[in-house]
């Protein structure tokens, strides 16, 4: 559930951030400050509808354009957004071709950086809490030695790459 609320606010994050640096980057472009939310909202909730979606009809009936699926759901996204409401408005081909990969690439971007930090960090944290979890049972148990037995260095080490004694 952790990693599920994680990853939602990555998605957001990523996507309010790449909203605004497309709307300031792409004549034709217009993002209505009063809507940003709405349309930041629109505009995860398409992706995560759309992405899965399209990949899956591209796996089954246009192969050759799997690699293309970000940009595609991320086209179809930014549509759904400035159908649904007044806050995000795209007039030119032009712009709705560079607003699809601004936005693309940026998304992609955050959500790659923001996911392996946040993500990551959170992982580390849950491994760390379960190792002093586990140093806690066996001081507990009145065990202070690891688990599972470690080789000693006078242990022969038999293998497929070892040489054979003689």
């Amino acid at each position: 559930m952790i990693r599920f609320l994680l990853n939602a606010a990555i998605s957001l994050v990523s996507a309010a951030v790449a909203l605004v640096v497309a709307t300031l980057l792409i004549d034709g472009m217009e993002l209505k400050v009063s809507g940003f939310f709405i349309a930041v909202a629109i505009f995860v909730v398409a992706q995560v509808i759309l992405d899965p979606l399209v990949t899956k009809l591209a796996h089954k009936y246009a192969p050759a354009v799997v690699g293309g699926v970000g940009i595609i759901s991320t086209l179809l996204s930014l549509w759904i957004t400035s159908l649904i409401g007044s806050s995000l408005s795209i007039s030119r081909f032009t712009s709705w071709l560079g607003a699809a990969l601004t936005v693309w690439i940026i998304t992609a971007l955050i959500t790659w950086l923001l996911g392996y930090l946040v993500i990551k960090r959170w992982w580390m944290e849950r491994v760390r809490d379960r190792d002093a979890a586990k140093r806690v049972g066996r001081a507990a148990h009145g065990s202070d030695r690891p688990e599972t037995p470690q080789a000693t260095t006078d242990s022969p080490v038999v293998g497929r790459h070892s040489a054979p004694e003689s």
